[in-house]
């Protein structure tokens, strides 16, 4: 009974450290949502830094420049994993089309972002 522990604290761990900053952000900006709320029925000007405060993390459309800087890095990592497998030195182990195999996944997801930068409508922003 004592081995079931470990793989159990291990997975406590796993989840706390993924939703404890979760749940800490989302506390603090509903805190800041409340003293914003408080100073718009007490009559107050908002301060312009607390609206830039609360629309900093606010996700935009991506652009098509931004999938093609996404997939890009994706064939990037896929070229990496296929170097690495072709080239390292694995003892007696053939582990070159195995590890050739798993690179297809980061290219052939890094060929489908910059397919789709060329269908974006959102063209020419920035990001």
């Amino acid at each position: 009974m004592d081995g079931v522990w470990v793989p159990i604290i291990l997975f406590i761990v796993i989840g706390a450290i993924v939703i404890v900053p979760i749940w800490l952000k989302s506390r603090e900006r509903l805190e800041m949502q409340t003293t914003l709320r408080a100073a718009i029925d007490k009559g107050q000007p908002v301060p312009s830094e607390v609206i830039e405060a609360l629309t900093r993390n606010v996700k935009v459309a991506p652009t098509s420049l931004s999938d093609m800087r996404a997939g890009v890095i994706w064939m990037a990592a896929g070229i990496g994993i296929a170097g690495f497998s072709y080239f390292g030195d694995f003892g007696d182990h053939d582990f070159h089309q195995p590890g050739i195999g798993v690179a297809c996944i980061p290219l052939v997801i890094g060929l489908a972002f910059i397919i789709l930068s060329f269908f974006n409508p959102n063209k020419y922003k920035r990001v």
